[in-house]
């Protein structure tokens, strides 16, 4: 079990690290709004850029209301009560008093590969999840290390941010399909009107869902390396997630995970290898590699150690 010894209080800018993450994800989105107006204008006009922006932001407005409910259905998750891990409850809730938010529900995946994440759209409609593996094989305090690298997911908005970024990487693709329906039924403006040529929306069907993709990869990448520092910042030692970290990457390469896939990947704390497929998809990976994530780790406990 955790110890049971108490904990000074972090300061109150223990999670100063994720503003530099902020920073470089909302830089990602300012770029790719201003590619999705080019695009639009290329493809269709102004017109066809606000309609493909307010169709998908209502499709993700449902989704950020709801997105919790479904993950968790999807992963057939269920409640984890008191009496079947303890210690866990108490982690979380000494964790989440430490963090000053209120403790977010716990449920546990029935499914032998470890790993762990969070979700909801903020704080108070937190719910961290983890598999039977992950309590199956994780030492209390690796387990403690998982836990604050997920609450430090609530407590950073990740889950919104993430939200904005599908809204605007889903506008792209859609613009793209609009593009290329023009381009299959000889739709569009003629060659002489600026920029839209059968040239640059065969470009744009092309290139735009593999800029949304890239987009969406480096905005996860970016926050789990945040969630790294502050969780452990939260915790108030690095060993036990770097420890947690290289352990969940080694077993999830050996045992697939039944009930991940593409679209969740992004969720956990480290990549499900039924998610990651061929060796070719590491390229497209939604984490940065776990070596860094532990080197960093390290030297981030080396800093803390010496005050």
């Amino acid at each position: 079990m955790p110890s049971s010894s108490p904990t000074p209080r972090p300061p109150a800018s223990w999670h100063t690290g994720r503003f530099g993450g902020y920073a470089r994800t909302f830089v990602l989105l300012a770029g790719l709004t201003a590619l999705v107006v080019a695009l639009a204008s290329w493809a269709g006009g102004w017109q066809a850029a606000i309609v493909a922006l307010i169709a998908m932001a209502a499709i993700n407005f449902v989704s950020f209301w709801f997105s919790d409910r479904i993950v968790l259905a999807m992963h057939r998750a269920q409640p984890l009560a008191y009496e079947q891990a303890p210690y866990v409850h108490e982690s979380v809730r000494k964790l989440a008093a430490r963090a000053d938010i209120p403790m977010p529900k716990l449920v546990w995946i029935p499914d032998h590969a470890p790993n762990a994440f969070a979700t909801g759209r903020n704080p108070e409609h937190a719910v961290v999840a983890v598999t039977e593996g992950a309590l199956a094989i994780l030492e209390p305090d690796e387990l403690e290390g998982v836990i604050g690298h997920e609450l430090s997911h609530v407590i950073n908005r990740d889950m919104l941010v993430s939200s904005i970024a599908a809204t605007l990487a889903g506008a792209l693709t859609l613009i793209a399909r609009l593009a290329g329906w023009g381009l299959a039924f000889g739709g569009g403006r003629s060659r002489d009107d600026r920029g839209s040529s059968p040239l640059v929306a065969l470009l744009l069907i092309l290139v735009a869902p593999l800029i949304a993709m890239m987009v969406q990869l480096a905005v996860s990448r970016t926050r789990e390396y945040a969630a790294d520092a502050s969780g452990a910042r939260l915790v108030g030692n690095s060993d036990g997630l770097a420890r947690a970290l290289a352990k969940l990457e080694a077993v999830n390469h050996r045992v697939p995970m039944r009930t991940a896939d593409v679209a969740t990947a992004h969720l956990y704390i480290v990549e499900p290898s039924a998610a990651m497929g061929a060796k070719i998809a590491h390229l497209f990976s939604t984490h940065p590699p776990t070596e860094e994530r532990i080197r960093r780790l390290r030297a981030l406990g080396e800093r803390m150690a010496k005050g």
